[in-house]
């Protein structure tokens, strides 16, 4: 009986070991988005170093990858300086993992460039030089000069629906639409509009409100802004009153949700 005792407590020890293990390195596909200055950043490489695996951030900052714990993402973009994160196990329990990146700039001492006298300095240069009158659609007035051009994901969608109606489609009906209905990428990338479309609102909403409202009025520090964002951004009532454009109840919302940010975080 004490023999049988022990081999279930060793089966028990070795069935939780095993559980463990296989729990690290399960791999899970997370979300993140990359911004900087509050704007996503569009064109990243993402890259799994650990598992070998790569992807790339769409337009407006987004990127899903497979990691598992322990695990090392390297971010890389011409304009932005290298970052690694290692995913630890608060990052694969998150909805949206939010990677902050910082640009690169590269100073150089001033240089002047012959014949042309060039500086390096652009606001002198363009004060110097003789420059012509700028062609543009709107200076020629070019009908629909006015008009915005659709956002990538709303593009993608088109094509994978067919986009407008051709009378010739009625004698050679297009198969891809139906493909991308059963496959469901439609359904993926409607769902992507709608998230791109949210997330223009975000950044007018965070253009519009200056730091020194979120700092004096909010209390907020100017380096916990985008935090806070996301914080109300997760609040389903917070999509609705962006959907209602309701400036006034829009401001009641991040003055009530600014309290329960700054006791979340022991900033009072």
């Amino acid at each position: 009986m004490q023999r049988l005792k022990k081999t279930s407590v060793l089966f028990c020890f070795l069935l939780i070991s095993t559980l463990s293990i296989a729990q690290t390195s399960f791999t899970k596909r997370i979300e993140g988005r990359l911004i900087s200055k509050n704007i996503g950043v569009s064109d990243v490489h993402v890259m799994n170093t650990s598992a070998g695996r790569a992807t790339i951030s769409n337009e407006s900052g987004y990127f899903a990858i497979g990691v598992t714990l322990g695990d090392t993402l390297l971010f890389s973009a011409v304009q932005f300086k290298r970052k690694s994160l290692v995913i630890s196990a608060e990052m694969l329990r998150s909805k949206m993992l939010i990677v902050p990146l910082e640009e690169f700039v590269n100073q150089l001492d001033e240089v002047v460039v012959r014949p042309y006298d060039l500086s390096g300095d652009l606001g002198k240069d363009m004060q110097n030089m003789d420059t012509g009158h700028v062609v543009s659609a709107t200076s020629i007035g070019l009908p629909n000069a006015h008009v915005k051009p659709p956002i990538q994901s709303v593009r993608q969608l088109q094509t994978a629906t067919a986009g407008k109606f051709h009378p010739l489609m009625i004698l050679n009906p297009p198969i891809d639409p139906l493909i991308n209905a059963i496959s469901g990428r439609t359904k993926m990338l409607k769902k992507r509009v709608a998230r791109d479309k949210k997330d223009i609102r975000l950044q007018q909403l965070r253009s519009s409100v200056p730091d020194s409202l979120f700092l004096t009025q909010l209390k907020i520090p100017i380096e916990r802004i985008d935090d806070f964002m996301y914080f109300c951004e997760v609040d389903n009532a917070f999509e609705a009153l962006i959907e209602a454009d309701s400036r006034i109840a829009i401001w009641e919302f991040l003055l009530n949700k600014s309290v329960s940010y700054r006791e979340n975080n022991d900033l009072d």
